[in-house]
């Protein structure tokens, strides 16, 4: 998915490009705004953008210095510039920047539409990187030499590899051609293909070597990298930023996150794969390499599974720990659910089997915990089996004791779920449906709190995802997209809002998240075929004629 930022210190501008273009591609573009530079440099600081739209005349920093900063950071972002102006100098300079376009405000919303879809194909164009998957072929051979490759993975699997001192370290990173530095911090990523199972041997259709050579490609202006297969179809990449900046602590994992968002869509694009990446969020010393390489492993190993790409960050120490309204160790709720369970408290059993598991799941759950949590309630299952006499019912319940068969962390859930049922049908015959703990805790949040910003930046943030992993997971679970969904339910609590003859129609547009009363008419008028003061007299003559007197 690829991001679009409306940039105009006129909100009536913004809020009405926002409108038109939230809807053109929705399945590919996620449309953000902002009402100034800072507001949108903001923007910029927290996710990646594809494309901004901005006015190229704003108090405080004109859209041209704004574009400069943009830049900077994102530099493969498009930019179109809007004015009302016909300024020769301002579009003069305009166009000098690589990529970008130049559009007066008077050439209409058709003119505007046409530009970015046709800037959305360029970028899904350039993703498909036929030119690096040719220099791929070419650079097989360096990627693969043993000598390095074989240095890097007993340093992977040896923290003795690259102990020592600074010195001696970087003489063997130089003679092997290894771009980093000795005694600067490292960042780590993990990557694996998303549907993968067991590895294949080596890397017979090339897939992985693509993988690095497209990556390097996306990294190399803001990174140095060295990168290796590894024994289990991962591939992992050591990484350095090229220049030491003062930047506040996180900023450069935050960096690697939208780079990997690219790597994703560009091998999406051009070998037809789904990667998910597991990143260390804070920078590390050599010596830790292996301790750090075998915690990634084991997050991305807990995390996977679902069939789409995602990004992890391990925050290492610091992570919070899950959030519970229970304050009770997962040993302590776990006896509980067994008494559920012998007693025939399905509900009881359920709601606390969902909320172990949710936790468990959750990224930020610390792996100690979550492999508590696994083994506490395979064992509490495995002991129900026994009791019961249902061994030879479930001849697989061995399974439940040996985590580490589980292809990951999810589908090792989801047989503690099949197990679970068993016993619960055994028991009662009732089978409890089961509704995803995220999914439903978002959709309660949207419809509560229409009138706050529903993007899915924001939504992401709030409920620790990736933005383009949340908008694929939404739509995988609820059949439709998220965007379709808050539409839905503004137009729902519209109509309703409508029929207190009370409200004014300024005060439902607040309601439901719209600040200025004519985009909420646009909007309620495309879903209805009406406008709000329409429906809304409409509700009143109804109302009027079932009270009048036969």
């Amino acid at each position: 998915m690829y991001r679009l930022l409306i940039v105009d210190d006129e909100e009536i501008i913004t809020d009405s490009l926002h409108e038109t273009l939230a809807g053109l591609l929705p399945e590919q573009l996620d449309v953000c705004k902002a009402y100034s530079a800072r507001e949108a440099l903001e923007w910029l600081e927290r996710t990646r953008i594809d494309i901004v739209m901005t006015d190229i005349r704003m108090p405080g920093m004109d859209g041209l210095e704004m574009a400069e900063r943009i830049r900077a950071f994102w530099p493969r972002c498009r930019i179109v510039f809007l004015t009302g102006y016909s300024d020769f100098d301002y579009a003069y300079r305009a166009l000098q920047m690589p990529d970008a376009r130049y559009l007066l405000k008077t050439e209409g919303y058709a003119k505007v539409t046409a530009m970015i879809e046709q800037i959305v194909e360029e970028v899904r164009r350039s993703h498909r990187m036929d030119a690096l998957l040719e220099r791929s072929r070419e650079l097989a051979a360096q990627l693969h030499k043993m000598e390095r490759e074989d240095y890097l993975r007993r340093g992977l699997q040896s923290g003795e590899t690259f102990g020592g001192g600074s010195e001696e370290r970087q003489t063997e990173l130089d003679r092997r051609q290894i771009p980093l530095s000795a005694d600067e911090p490292l960042h780590l990523v993990v990557g694996r293909i998303a549907d993968s199972g067991d590895p294949p041997e080596g890397d017979p259709d090339g897939r992985l070597a693509s993988a690095r050579v497209i990556a390097a490609s996306l990294l190399e202006e803001h990174v140095r990298q060295a990168s290796v297969a590894d024994t289990r179809g991962n591939v992992v990449w050591l990484i350095q930023p090229k220049q030491a900046e003062a930047k506040p602590e996180g900023a450069f994992a935050r960096y690697l996150e939208g780079a990997l968002e690219l790597v994703q869509e560009a091998c999406s694009a051009s070998l037809d794969v789904s990667w998910s990446f597991t990143l260390s969020g804070q920078g590390f010393f050599w010596p830790e390499t292996a301790r750090r390489y075998e915690r990634l492993k084991q997050l991305q190993w807990m995390k996977i599974g679902d069939g789409v790409s995602l990004i992890l960050i391990d925050r290492g120490e610091e992570l919070p720990r899950a959030a519970s309204k229970d304050p009770g160790r997962p040993s302590s709720r776990i006896e509980a659910m067994s008494g559920y369970l012998e007693t025939g408290r399905t509900a009881a059993f359920y709601e606390a089997f969902e909320k172990l598991t949710e936790e468990l799941l959750l990224p930020q759950t610390p792996m100690e915990e979550a492999m508590e949590t696994y083994y506490g309630l395979a064992l509490m299952l495995y002991a129900a089996i026994s009791r019961w006499g249902l061994a030879s019912e479930i001849p697989g319940r061995s399974r439940l004791l040996r985590l580490e068969e589980q292809a990951s962390m999810k589908e090792a859930v989801q047989f503690l779920y099949e197990i679970a049922d068993r016993l619960v049908r055994f028991k009662s015959g009732d089978e409890q449906e089961r509704a995803h703990a995220v999914i439903r805790s978002l959709c309660d949040y949207v419809r509560g709190h229409l009138e706050h910003d529903l993007s899915l930046v924001r939504l992401a943030e709030r409920y620790h995802f990736n933005p383009s992993y949340l908008s694929r997971f939404f739509k995988q679970e609820m059949g439709l997209n998220l965007s379709e969904f808050i539409d839905d339910c503004r137009i729902r609590e519209a109509k309703r809002l409508l029929g207190d003859p009370q409200l004014m129609v300024r005060e439902v547009a607040a309601r439901v998240g719209y600040e200025a009363a004519h985009s909420f008419t646009r909007f309620f008028k495309k879903c209805t075929g009406m406008t709000p003061q329409e429906f809304k007299d409409a509700e009143a003559s109804a109302y009027s004629r079932s009270d009048s007197p036969v």
